[in-house]
């Protein structure tokens, strides 16, 4: 008696093309050309080309004025549907609060999109003096204590790509990548992110990464605050309070 091998499901070669271009222009920092795509791609540029004019045509890549192309916020949407999908907002809210109860500062729910935070959630201070980020406003990933905790998170994966985008916003900011390996494995090595107003003079920040079950990050969680509201010591008062908030946030994604 003979059995029949099951098939492997047909997969639409111009689909998996299509998002192969999409999948490479999100995670770059810069526009790239229909040549450099269609070398890294192992496509034709004829192929390539189309393919980019179709995603172009959607809305998901557009073309800029120096002739590259370059992934928009349509795919971040896209992955914000997929976040609010596992409810990361509704899970997170009681850590949300808490931080805020607990520091009276602002707090902050972001998620990583390229090499940038987006703010997906957050509680505003009812301090007079205070920081302040709307809910989808954007940061850079090496300036911001959520944005460097995501990027901890993912250092080994992002820290090419990052090399050649430090852009310096205060005298504080890092902008080498020495200086940056340093501040990672600090990161790491607490547990918790620390911004000492290298995105916004005077604006502190404190993050840490929220881990799926295999160790991915989908999300981190933050404070931010005026210099001039941190307390003697409070660097590790609120550096622990962010990290025990994102744990728990992690546990109830399933992350033991």
């Amino acid at each position: 008696m003979t059995t029949d091998t099951p098939k492997a499901p047909r997969v639409d070669s111009t689909l998996s093309k299509g998002l192969a271009i999409l999948e490479n222009l999100a995670g770059s920092a810069n526009g790239k050309g229909v040549t450099e795509l269609s070398n890294e791609l192992g496509l034709t540029k004829s192929n390539t080309f189309r393919l980019l004019q179709t995603l172009t045509t959607l809305g998901y890549v557009k073309h800029r004025d120096d002739k590259s192309y370059a992934a928009t916020l349509k795919t971040w949407q896209i992955g914000r549907a997929s976040v609010e999908s596992l409810n990361l907002r509704e899970i997170a809210a009681e850590e949300l609060a808490h931080l805020s109860e607990e520091t009276g500062e602002t707090v902050y729910l972001a998620v990583r999109e390229n090499l940038s935070v987006i703010y997906i959630d957050k509680i505003d201070s009812q301090k007079p003096i205070r920081s302040w980020n709307a809910v989808g406003g954007t940061a850079p990933l090496h300036c911001v204590g959520t944005g460097k905790a995501l990027l901890a998170a993912e250092y080994d994966k992002l820290r090419e790509q990052i090399a050649g985008s430090l852009t310096q916003h205060t005298d504080r900011t890092i902008t080498d990548l020495a200086g940056l390996d340093a501040d990672v494995a600090e990161t790491r090595r607490r547990g918790f992110a620390y911004d000492t107003g290298e995105f916004r003079e005077r604006i502190l920040s404190f993050g840490a990464a929220i881990l799926l079950p295999g160790g991915e990050p989908v999300g981190a969680i933050g404070i931010s605050l005026p210099d001039v509201n941190l307390i003697d010591n409070g660097e590790e008062k609120l550096g622990g309070l962010v990290f025990h908030s994102a744990q728990s946030i992690s546990r109830k994604l399933g992350n033991t």
